[in-house]
């Protein structure tokens, strides 16, 4: 598809991609909107936990939270609120050791967990009173919705309808390498401050699976990923892991109405994070690129961000 034009304007004074990108993380307050938990077996012996609204609609969608998110995140209950709103039924998942619960596997998540991702899609849609399931997904879970689709390609179930994905790394390399930069160690130190955590909380779990020499002094993701992601998931390093994670090489096979929004300001993307190319070879990708909104910002005045009156307008309301 052409590129879409966006109507996103950042508001005066939000203008830098900085600000839209930490304001909203620390100042947004959104209700819960998902109220009912459910927790799902995996295959391997491991658990989801899902979190609901309560209805009875026939249309569903599931949300997919970013790195180190969790389900209830402004950002996401502020979708649910606003789809919610618009008689949809949602579902938020937690990935593996993020609702509040370490996991019982070694493996954690990472950014293509496509995998965990069909397991949610695949309950939904064992629930047949839902005619109409649509993903959405932020950040990593953007990466993972993307790549879930790719992955389907002609296969899907004719029940997905669509997809809306907003501040996509779909270059896991180029956006690793973005987030060494010296204007992006705040947020470098925040996630590898989380993921730290989990380590240790795994490695009293299962002494001596993983290495953990040199742990503090890890100052980047391809040192983390090298490390841990990499070994942990079945990748030979860093460098394989974004290759075969990233939902670049998957957009081509994409062949449901997908949506794929990242701002020219976002601090965490660069290269094949804006896949004009694959975009505009695709009748089914829709590439929308606003100049402002940082990272999972988009501040919009009001209780509704402008990401989320985008998702429903693409979804049909």
């Amino acid at each position: 598809m052409p590129l879409l034009k966006s109507s996103y304007r950042s508001p005066l004074g939000l203008s830098h991609g900085h600000l839209q990108t930490i304001l909203p993380a620390i100042l947004r307050r959104v209700p819960p909107v998902t109220s009912r938990r459910e927790r799902i077996e995996t295959p391997d012996g491991d658990f989801l936990d899902l979190d609901w609204t309560t209805g009875t609609g026939s249309r569903v969608a599931v949300l997919s939270h970013g790195l180190e998110g969790k389900s209830q995140d402004a950002y996401i209950q502020g979708m649910a609120r606003a789809l919610s709103r618009r008689g949809w039924e949602i579902v938020a998942w937690n990935c593996r050791g993020c609702s509040g619960e370490m996991n019982r596997q070694l493996r954690f998540y990472h950014s293509g967990s496509s995998d965990d991702l069909r397991i949610v899609v695949q309950h939904v849609l064992a629930q047949e009173r839902f005619r109409e399931v649509a993903l959405i997904g932020f950040s990593l879970g953007g990466n993972m919705t993307l790549k879930f689709l790719g992955e389907e390609g002609a296969a899907i179930d004719p029940r997905i309808v669509g997809g809306v994905t907003f501040s996509v790394p779909c270059d896991l390399a180029a956006s690793s390498r973005r987030l060494e930069s010296t204007e992006n160690r705040i947020y470098m130190r925040r996630f590898l401050k989380s993921l730290r955590r989990k380590v240790l909380k795994k490695a009293e779990r299962f002494p001596g699976a993983m290495n953990l020499s040199g742990l503090k002094e890890i100052r980047t993701f391809k040192q983390f990923d090298d490390q841990f992601t990499a070994p942990l998931h079945g990748f030979t390093s860093a460098e394989d892991y974004w290759a075969r994670a990233g939902s670049q090489s998957f957009l081509p096979s994409i062949r449901v109405r997908a949506l794929l929004v990242n701002a020219q300001d976002d601090p965490f993307l660069a290269g094949g994070c804006f896949p004009v190319a694959e975009a505009g070879a695709s009748p089914h990708l829709h590439l929308e690129m606003p100049s402002g909104g940082g990272h999972v910002g988009f501040w919009s005045f009001g209780q509704e961000y402008w990401s989320e009156t985008r998702a429903a307008e693409f979804l049909g309301g």
